[in-house]
This record gives structure tokens, sequence and C-alpha cells, in this order.
């Protein structure tokens, strides 16, 4: 979990075991005792009830490392989460035992100016779920500060809450793009970032959003859940300038913002040339460390482009979004697991095949 942990301890008589799924080597996932650190005066001990799988936890169980994120030692996997409160420290107010909660997985460490400006997510001390050497949480239960811990309403599941971690990269790309009511948005990938970042672009108001994949059962899934009109495109670079007048009349109009979630150099060479000029790209995949871009035909345009790293201060809104119906995740969630050795083995197998898969969610 966030603030710590050991593979092993002591057990009291009658106690339970707390389990978790630790990542040990390349394709090697074990269930193993997880010993909780103490709770301290602003902490909550929090029994996991959903956990979703990331695109990120199969790449550390694929390759052992994201970038320069190496697992060096045997770490807890799983970052997207939700549960139940079972004990809170001294100082903790706003929450008591069976509250139902989403748990936001990054911790801050609220001194550097990053930090202070409120761009917690940029911080360079940041303690993040299962990104090394941190542990996560797919576990029994796990302690994390409870001012990350998010109360949901009655009408919001735990497996919804467990989603306002996916669904929050989509709502932080949204308001660096500043999608609103006058904005038609062009989304690049449907697989599971796309879709919440089209989600989240309609709930912020955009009129119109045109989404483009490789893939017919992507597109399938992303035009029942709300795409206006959406576009296959192949993977060669050279289909680029047909694809860009393609999906210029399947909007209808001026493309004011681009999102990128995909990463590869093709797909920011999509966006880079169909956005307005005057408009914003937003790079929310990672795909590709380096690519070769049309950076000054874009320049001359004037066409933005930002970033996104993560999310900050997410978390409400993305329950109210799915409190008031204005975002509904559940059709995202397609595979279901329990939390047995042979059944996360499954789990991630399912994610890593992709097909159908969307999201797939450990219920514990």
């Amino acid at each position: 979990m966030g603030k710590g942990g050991m593979s092993h301890g002591d057990v009291k008589d009658g106690e339970e075991e707390n389990m978790a799924a630790w990542l040990l080597g390349v394709n090697n996932l074990k269930i193993q005792p997880f010993k909780l650190p103490p709770l301290g005066p602003h902490d909550a001990r929090i029994r996991m009830k959903a956990v979703g799988i990331c695109g990120s936890d199969v790449h550390y169980l694929k390759e052992m490392r994201i970038a320069d994120f190496v697992v060096k030692e045997p770490m807890v996997i799983g970052h997207e989460c939700a549960g139940i409160i079972e004990e809170v420290g001294s100082e903790v107010k706003h929450l008591v035992p069976g509250d139902r909660v989403a748990v936001e997985p990054g911790i801050g460490c609220m001194r550097c100016d990053l930090c202070k400006e409120g761009r917690y997510n940029l911080c360079p001390e940041m303690k993040f779920f299962a990104t090394p050497p941190v542990h996560g949480s797919l576990a029994n239960q796990i302690v994390h500060p409870a001012d990350l811990c998010f109360k949901l309403p009655d009408d919001v599941s735990l497996e919804e809450g467990a989603m306002c971690e996916p669904l929050s990269v989509g709502v932080h790309a949204c308001r660096r793009a500043n999608v609103g009511p006058e904005t038609k948005v062009l989304v690049m990938g449907a697989g599971p970032i796309g879709l919440v970042t089209m989600l989240s672009a309609h709930a912020f108001g955009s009129p119109r959003i045109v989404i483009v994949d490789v893939d017919d059962h992507r597109l399938s899934v992303a035009k029942q859940l709300g795409a206006d009109k959406t576009v296959k495109v192949s993977t060669s670079l050279s289909d680029v300038p047909a694809e860009v007048e393609q999906i210029k009349k399947a909007m209808g109009g001026a493309i004011d913002i681009s999102f990128d979630c995909v990463g590869f150099t093709k797909t920011m060479s999509t966006a880079l040339s169909a956005t307005s000029s005057g408009g914003k790209v937003c790079l929310v995949g990672l795909g590709h460390t380096e690519m070769t871009l049309p950076i000054a035909p874009a320049a001359v345009r004037e066409v933005d482009v930002v970033g996104i790293f993560r999310y900050k201060n997410t978390w409400p809104l993305c329950i109210e979004f799915l409190r008031s119906g204005k975002i509904d995740v559940k059709p995202l969630i397609t595979h279901r697991f329990g939390f047995s050795q042979k059944e996360v083995e499954e789990a991630f197998e399912t994610s890593a095949r992709g097909g159908t898969a969307i999201k797939v969610m450990f219920n514990l």
C-alpha cells in the first residue's frame, strides 16, 4: 500500500492474515501475506472491495519496468481501487468505519513548490500505488491517508468508485484542454483511457466527439457509449493525410481539441494535422518516448500542445459525474474475477489479451 508494508509478519491468534498479489518477476504474480504498517493519526485502514487492472499493471507484469520505474524487489500490484473503511486514525473526522470510499492512489509530499501550488501530481517525491518501490492495493486491506479516501454516495457502487481512477485521467485531460460546450473533440484511441476521455468530454459539454481506432470492436463500443462518429484507421504512417481528411469529414466542422490517448508517432501526427488552426492537442497516452512529428506545420497554425501526468483534485468531480448520471462507467467493466491465485492469473491474462476486454475488475 502507499505508506509501505512488508511481505511477512506475525499474526495474532484469531486475527485475519492480510493477503496481497505480489509481483515477483516477469509473468510471476503470487498471493502472499502482506503486513500493514501501524495506523497513523491521519490514516484509514480500508478493506478492498473492487480493484481494476490498468495497462500499467500489465506492463509491469510483462516487463518489470515502465520507463525509469524499475521493479527491483517484490511489489504489491494494483492502484484502481475502492473499499470499506475498517478503522480510522485519531485525527480523522470525516470518515467512520463502514463508509464506502474511492481511493486516490498518489501521495504527494505536500512540502515542495509544486504541491504548494496545487500541482501535487507533479511532485518529485510522489508515492503512488504500484509504482516501484511503493506497494499497491490489490490486497485484502491497505492503510492510506484518510484525506485521499472519498466517501461514495449510496447510489454509486464500489466498482464505480474504483473506476474513478481511470476516469480521473479523462477528467484531468479535459480540464487541461479546456473542453466546454463550444469545443468539438477528436479522440485518438478507443481503449480504456480513450473511452473515459470521450465520456469526460461529453460530461464537460462537448457538442460533438469523433473517436478513432484501428479496432472495429473498440469503435463499436465507443459508438454505443455516445461517440457521434467513429473512424477506423490503419497503423501505416503513410495513410495519415488521407485519414486526416476522413476524420475532418466525420467531424463536419472545426476540430477544436484533439486528445491523443495512444501516444504513437502516427496518432500524434494525425492529431496535429487534423486539429484546426488555433486549436489544441493534448497528449494523454505515452506509447512512444520519442517521436518524429510535424511540429512546424502545427506551430505556424498556432496549434497548442499540452501534456498531462495522472491527475489532481479529480475525485470529487468524478464521483459527482457518476452520481448525477452524466457519466456511466459500468459498461466499461467487461470482466470480473475473485481474489484467488488462479483468478488473479486469469484476470491478468484476460487484460493482457485485449480483445473484448476493456476493464477487468477484481471483486474481493
